[in-house]
């Protein structure tokens, strides 16, 4: 009887276990990005925040839920997909809207400062239908960056209707996956390192960033996922602390004011 209720207790616990494992796999990914969402709204400056950051990660999710068409794997990793992607969106919808409020001060300064008071203060528009890659990624709009991603989706599924049954195109298609979104830290780490400093970058979400891959990998090796699944999360856990080191070193070793501000300009741009 005691045996009985020894093995109840174990087989309890172990589902408890799986279930917490499983919410902290689906929603522990967008956490990191709950201070940074504070710290842009309340500073309404995005500069220090990589939007390419955004880019990754979607074209990452999307082509993971894809390769499920052809490679089954466990269902939280599914629904962290589709949250992070929803994640992703509100991101972006932030970053646009207050880079245009700078945008539009800053004209309307300029404006007033050549005494042109009675002029209309227009920002030129940059829109996804353009076709312009000068301005990829760096639209006025929200809508443009849905119907971009929205173009990108319909495209890989298209593509991957056709090709579902090759084996090779699968596992190419799951490695593109896990490995574009390994390469998330990459953007913030170039961000950084243009701007010679992490100002503006929370710092809370690059440990989270980094807690929350090497979970994930743990969590990939303990349930059998595919190979290409742990592989590139170990990648990941490495940029993450590359970008850690840089926190460290320019606290450390401060860069000089004039470099600092040209460098910082030069990577808003680039946003």
């Amino acid at each position: 009887m005691e045996d009985e209720v020894f093995q109840h207790a174990v087989s309890v616990f172990s589902s408890l276990v799986s279930w917490v494992a499983a919410g902290a796999i689906m929603f522990g990914g967008v956490v990191p990005y709950i201070p940074q969402y504070r710290d842009i709204h309340r500073t309404q400056n995005a500069e220090g925040f990589s939007t390419y950051v955004c880019l990754v990660l979607l074209v990452a999710n999307i082509l993971r839920i894809l390769f499920r068409f052809g490679r089954y794997y466990e269902m939280p990793l599914l629904w962290q997909s589709i949250i992070m992607i929803c994640t992703m969106l509100v991101m972006l919808n932030l970053c646009t809207n207050v880079r245009m409020a700078a945008e539009l001060s800053t004209k309307r300064r300029s404006f007033l400062a050549t005494d042109s008071k009675d002029e209309e203060v227009r920002i030129p528009k940059r829109l996804f239908l353009d076709f312009d890659w000068t301005y990829f990624w760096s639209w006025s709009r929200f809508v443009d960056y849905l119907q971009c991603v929205l173009a990108f989706t319909l495209v890989a599924a298209y593509v991957t209707y056709l090709l579902l049954d090759s084996v090779l195109f699968v596992e190419t298609l799951g490695f593109l996956a896990v490995f574009t979104e390994a390469m998330l830290g990459t953007p913030q780490l170039y961000c950084n390192y243009q701007n010679k400093s992490t100002e503006g970058m929370s710092i809370k979400m690059v440990l989270m960033w980094t807690s929350g891959d090497t979970f994930k990998t743990g969590y990939f090796l303990l349930t059998e996922a595919p190979v290409q699944f742990w592989t590139c999360g170990l990648l990941q856990v490495f940029v993450d602390v590359a970008i850690l080191f840089q926190v460290y070193y320019y606290s450390r070793y401060p860069q000089k004011p004039v470099s600092h501000t040209v460098s910082h300009t030069t990577s808003a741009k680039a946003l």
